[in-house]
């Protein structure tokens, strides 16, 4: 009689190990993912804050006007993969944002994060001025976001 095969012990210790490792594995690969999303609300809060700088230079105030900057329909607007959306804050100062007057001296742009990369909390929503001060509402530090 052969004894080709597997025991029950022996599948269970394969299934015991391949359990861990896709413990491990999952949680790690999730937090590279959603590492690698937040390039797309930085590389959207750059762009539209250039936009801005570009009507400033024309018109001497800054807007929140969609269309004056290039964009569709109504903030917030979704970017890159849908997992941000911006809006855009303007008025006399940034102190009174997010009291939106529509044009002003100031700007406050801000990337939240929706879908899935809304658990993101190290890093949460991104903001941008117009000093090109750089923020987020996260645990982690603006820094370290922002590399």
């Amino acid at each position: 009689m052969s004894n080709d095969g597997f025991t029950l012990t022996e599948l269970m210790v394969t299934i015991l190990i391949a359990a861990l490792l896709v413990g491990i594995a999952v949680p790690s690969y999730t937090t590279q993912v959603r590492k690698s999303r937040r390039t797309q609300a930085r590389t959207a809060l750059l762009d539209l804050a250039a936009r801005e700088e570009r009507f400033n230079s024309t018109n001497s105030v800054y807007t929140s006007t969609p269309a004056n900057l290039g964009y569709p329909g109504m903030w917030p607007i979704q970017v890159g993969s849908g997992y941000y959306q911006v809006t855009v804050c303007v008025n006399a100062t940034l102190a009174s944002c997010p009291a939106d007057a529509g044009t002003g001296a100031a700007f406050l742009l801000t990337a939240k994060p929706i879908n899935a990369q809304q658990g993101d909390t190290q890093c949460g929503s991104f903001t941008l001025d117009n000093t090109g001060a750089e923020g987020v509402a996260g645990t982690g530090t603006a820094a370290d976001c922002w590399n």
